[in-house]
């Protein structure tokens, strides 16, 4: 029986033996574009590898990062556990309180940021209990008083070269990531080495991702949430040329680097999609070089692919998956009996979540706990369970509401066709629930968003006296055209097939739809605030 440790060692030395010239390359806003080669790079994390010994990082510590999607982060990503720490990607975007949390549940020693978030780190300094040293990237030390405190780039240079990994076994944590705060603290989830060799090998599968050396990947999806999607681990494995977009990019950046550097693959929210077909229907970027726009977080909106298809010839990819799964669990794929169909029929496809991608299996369970048929009605919620899934959540009592005989209860609602293909319903939480039927958030949404005037939509449940709830739709307009009135949206609507009693109550025009940290619509903030959010928007209805 062979005892080969799958290792993120094994993932790393790669392509510095077969792809040594493929580059890597973090743009600046202010300045030249950072370029190195692979050869450069993993010798660079060898070199940060051997600094954390330096400094007082110790056998299985854990690291944190506060940082954007760069070279650096990159680096991290691979020096950190296969020098036998472990990797906390913290959010940079959760609050003061919530971000201490984390680091603190994590137990980290250590801290690696950007310089531009020295302010919110010194803000949390007090409240960490365990970091013992500051990173901060760049080559100087700023007027701080965090302490001790290190320049990423003297850790670098004063770093071995020829370090040698140490042989970690492959089910020792390697990385780790918080959940969303949905309701109380987030929650830890650890990911092996194994997991996420297993998941890396899924992703690049021609039927999920298919990355490969040809790929110029540009990551939207931030590094600090779920890996990246862990298009960071499996994009490397391949030697694949990366295109980061640093701090804070906006869709303009995001097309800019895509026409200039010819990307093939990128990925992110649904809502970044649709910023980024919202600018190019105002101004001309080329993107004919994407073989895809990998979308998630949310379901999304066919109108949205059917732009990026028709007007660029650009096939938008859809998954599903969390911070639990690593995050992917499904993903669609065009089967062999289907490969003629029509544009429409295609994407009828493509909207679904897809199929359980290579070593997952699923269940979708109905409230009495039997499987729902596979007729693509009946819903019930998804179980997941595989290599990379997760089991529990790290010193964590709400382990045992969402982890049930080595299966993740999901919390989502679906139903599953004859082909065994997935459509998301809802989340359970998001369910309104109407006189005692259920109405889909996601199915008002993305039919909203289809309307040419609608550029978000958002749908959450009000409290009512008779009915239990009723739909509220919150909406962001497109400026270029007319808004439309109660009247013509709940016509677009009828005219695509929703149920009367769907209806919202409301639509209530705002000038933004509060998101979430990593870009999807915030429900909430809106059901929290939905007081404020209507009186906001009446002037506009």
């Amino acid at each position: 029986m062979s005892d080969y440790n799958l290792n993120l060692k094994r993932i790393v030395e790669r392509p510095e033996k077969y792809f040594p010239r493929n580059e890597i390359l973090t743009p600046a806003h202010d300045g030249p574009t950072f370029r190195y080669t692979y050869r450069e790079y993993c010798e660079r994390v060898r070199r940060v590898a051997s600094a954390l010994d330096r400094i007082g990082v110790g056998p299985n510590d854990r690291v944190a990062t506060l940082m954007w999607n760069n070279h650096q982060h990159l680096e991290l990503y691979f020096a950190v556990p296969c020098s036998g720490r472990v990797l906390h990607t913290a959010n940079l975007r959760l609050s003061d309180e919530h971000l201490a949390y984390t680091v603190n549940h994590a137990e980290d020693t250590a801290l690696f940021f950007s310089p531009d978030l020295l302010a919110q780190v010194e803000s949390i300094a007090p409240l960490l209990k365990k970091v013992k040293n500051f990173v901060v990237l760049g080559d100087r030390v700023p007027d701080t008083k965090l302490t001790p405190i290190h320049a990423y780039e003297d850790l670098v240079a004063h770093g071995d070269p020829t370090y040698q990994y140490p042989e970690v076994d492959e089910r020792a944590p390697a990385s780790m990531c918080f959940t969303s705060a949905t309701t109380g603290n987030p929650k830890c989830v650890v990911y092996t080495h194994r997991g996420i060799y297993l998941h890396s090998q899924a992703i690049c599968n021609a039927d999920i991702m298919a990355i490969s050396q040809y790929d110029t990947l540009l990551p939207i999806s931030p590094m600090f949430h779920v890996n990246s999607w862990g298009v960071p681990f499996a994009g490397v494995w391949m030697g694949s040329k990366f295109v980061f977009p640093g701090q804070r990019p906006h869709a303009e950046d995001l097309l800019k680097l895509i026409d200039e550097h010819r990307a093939t693959f990128c990925y992110g929210a649904v809502t970044v999609g649709i910023d980024m077909m919202n600018l190019l229907q105002q101004r001309p970027f080329d993107i004919t070089s994407l073989r895809a726009l990998m979308l998630g977080g949310s379901a999304t909106p066919a109108s949205v692919m059917h732009y990026f298809r028709k007007q660029h010839g650009v096939v938008v990819y859809t998954a599903w998956g969390s911070t639990e799964c690593a995050p992917i669990a499904t993903a669609v794929c065009i089967k062999r009996d289907q490969r003629d169909l029509d544009l429409d029929g295609e994407i009828a496809i493509r909207v679904r979540q897809g199929l359980p991608v290579p070593g997952v299996e699923m269940k979708v369970l109905d409230d009495d706990g039997n499987p729902v048929p596979w007729d693509d009605k009946a819903v019930g919620e998804v179980y997941v369970r595989g290599p990379w899934i997760a089991t529990s959540y790290l010193n964590e009592p709400r382990s045992k509401e969402s982890f049930i005989d080595g299966w993740w209860k999901s919390g989502d609602i679906a139903a599953v066709n004859e082909d065994g293909v997935i459509r998301l319903v809802d989340r359970a939480k998001d369910l309104i629930k109407s006189g005692g039927e259920w109405i889909s958030s996601v199915d008002l949404e993305n039919t909203l968003m289809a309307h040419p005037a609608v550029r978000e939509a958002t749908v959450v449940g009000q409290p009512h006296e008779k009915w239990i709830e009723r739909p509220i739709a919150f909406l962001v307009a497109d400026p270029s055209v007319p808004q439309p009135g109660d009247a013509e949206l709940r016509a677009h609507l009828s005219a695509h097939g929703i149920a009367r009693w769907w209806l919202p109550d409301q639509f209530v025009f705002l000038d933004a739809l509060p998101k979430t940290g990593v870009g999807k619509f915030d429900k909430k903030v809106l059901r929290q605030q939905m007081d404020d959010f209507l009186a906001k928007g009446s002037a506009a209805v």
